[in-house]
Order: C-alpha cells, then sequence, then structure tokens
C-alpha cells in the first residue's frame, strides 16, 4: 500500500474512504524496492488507476479480515453482514442492537490475537488487448476528453504573441479529487503551450543537438500563462467503465488542449486576408515563425 511521496494527498483521500477513517490517520510511504518489489511507475497517467485501485485492493482484503475477526471474536455475536468502517468505527447492526467499535481497539484486538493486519494489493487493468500484426485490438480501457479555446492577440510585424485568454472543460468522470485534477489540467495544458509554442529543437551543421540547456531550449514560464485561464471539470458523467470511484486519468490527456493556442494563431494569421488563406504555421509556433508566416501571408494576398 505504499505509492510515490509526490501523489500523497491524491491516495490518502482513497485508502481513508475504504477503511472508514479521516484524513490524517492515514500515512502514505514512499515507493522504493524494499516495500514494493514490482510496483508500476506512474507514467502514462496511469497512477491513479493502476496504484490507486492496487491500493483500493490490499485496503478492501485488511478491511474483509477485520470484519470476519470481529464477527468471530467480540462475545455479543456481531452480524458479519452490514458491517462497515465509518468515521473511525467499527460499526454492526442497526437501531438499538447497533455495536461501536472504535478503529484503534479494533486493530489492537487483532494484533493481539494474531490477525495479520498487513495487505498487498494488485490490479491488472482488464480487457486491453492489442495484435500489432493485424492493426487490431483493444489499446485502451477508456478515453478521456477535452475542449479548449484560446485567444491570442499578435504582433505581425515582429511575430511577439500573447495567450490571453485559454477556458477549459475537461472530462474526468467523478473527481478524485477536484483541487488536483484542476491543477493536473492546467499544468498539461501549459506543457503543450511550450510544447507547440516555444519548445523549438535546433542542431548545428554537424548534426549536434545544441538547444540542450535552459539558456537555449525555452520551456514555458510564468509569464506564459494566460492573464484570463479558466478550467472547469466536467460533472455528471462518471466513467462507464470499471475504474477507480468512476474516475478518469487526466495527467496527461489535457496535454493535447494546447493545440488551441497553434490553431488560434493561424486563425489570428488568416484575419490579415479576411480569413481568404489558410496560413502555413510550423510547430513549435515561436515569435520567429508566426512572423515568416505573417511575411508569407501578405506576399499572397498581394
Amino acid at each position: 500500500m505504499a505509492s510515490r511521496s509526490i501523489r500523497r494527498n491524491c491516495f490518502t483521500p482513497w485508502l481513508a474512504r475504504e477503511l472508514g477513517l479521516d484524513l490524517e490517520s492515514v500515512r502514505i510511504s514512499a515507493t522504493r524496492t524494499d516495500k514494493v518489489p514490482n510496483t508500476s511507475p506512474t507514467a502514462a497517467s496511469s497512477g491513479a488507476d493502476l496504484n490507486g485501485m492496487a491500493a483500493r485492493d490490499a485496503a478492501s482484503k485488511l478491511r474483509e479480515r477485520l470484519f470476519d475477526f470481529a464477527a468471530e471474536h467480540y462475545l455479543e455475536g456481531l452480524d458479519r453482514e452490514g458491517m462497515r468502517l465509518e468515521d473511525g468505527m467499527l460499526i454492526a447492526g442497526i437501531g438499538e442492537s447497533e455495536r461501536r467499535i472504535p478503529w484503534g481497539e479494533l486493530v489492537q484486538t487483532a494484533y493481539l490475537n494474531r490477525i495479520s493486519l498487513s495487505e498487498k494489493g494488485f490490479y491488472a487493468t482488464p480487457l486491453i488487448y492489442y495484435n500489432r500484426a493485424t492493426g487490431q485490438g483493444r489499446p485502451f480501457y477508456y478515453y478521456a476528453f477535452g475542449a479548449a479555446v484560446g485567444e491570442v492577440s499578435v504582433d505581425t510585424l515582429t511575430g511577439e504573441y500573447q495567450v490571453e485568454r485559454v477556458d477549459i472543460l475537461h472530462d474526468v468522470g467523478d473527481s478524485l479529487n477536484p483541487a488536483i485534477d484542476m491543477g493536473q489540467v492546467e499544468g498539461g495544458f501549459i506543457q503543450g503551450l511550450g510544447w507547440l509554442t516555444g519548445e523549438e529543437l535546433k542542431w548545428n551543421d554537424n548534426g549536434m543537438l545544441i538547444s540542450d540547456g535552459p539558456a537555449t531550449y525555452k520551456i514555458p514560464t510564468f509569464g506564459d500563462l494566460p492573464p484570463v485561464f479558466n478550467v472547469d471539470l466536467l460533472e455528471g458523467h462518471p466513467n462507464s467503465m470499471a475504474s477507480l470511484y468512476r474516475s478518469k486519468a487526466v495527467g496527461e490527456p489535457p496535454f493535447m488542449l494546447g493545440i488551441c493556442a497553434w490553431s488560434a494563431l493561424r486563425d489570428a494569421l488568416s484575419s490579415l486576408t479576411g480569413y481568404q488563406v489558410s496560413p502555413h504555421l510550423d510547430t513549435p509556433a515561436t515569435p520567429e515563425r508566426v512572423m515568416l508566416a505573417a511575411n508569407a501571408i501578405r506576399q499572397k494576398a498581394l
């Protein structure tokens, strides 16, 4: 039940929900091979889907073991059916027959009775397969969708521009943590913005990469943020697949929404001819390329 420490705020609510605890009662340790020998990385937005479901699997097994122990151990003969963990309590029965056992008492008693209080979980995404030879199959379990609208202002003489406004609506299913998910959408978009507008690779005549550091390879900075940056999560559309609490991965899908800035730049250039010409604009759309595209489109208009 270990995960990367930087994901602590994300994993904690899921485990707390499974075990009926408050957030302060759950601590996530760092992923190391002395904790989890074959853990999967969080690449490709798989952290919640794979590691989260594995953590949920482990917590569910531990919960069921505690339920079985409580039903057998306590003299009151607690009914196994309907047991639940809520608010740091094991609750059994209803009405006057309800019994509440604090979490600390439950696990201490289980420990003294030699009940294992550790568990491991595993999850493999179901239903996915792909035949590379035939190009057929189902390579993805589900799809995430998003829409972005960008507004830019362009100096057509120098090619300098500013992304003035961005509005994003993104599909995350039932959000696991809206604050984290919105941050992922914002970060993914800015990364895509840099990829399509500023992060240019250059080589010298000998084929050596010369844009190999912060001085020569421009990534987005705080000054590249749109002054108006609105992000909303699509509500009321839970994931139709059996994902973690009906959520959808959100780490990398918003990356592609950065294309709206490139499209807005092409639209701004097209406005020079009353939208009669579709300009050629290579990516990344650096100010130099925007200036050259503006000059080319003026030549076509002559």
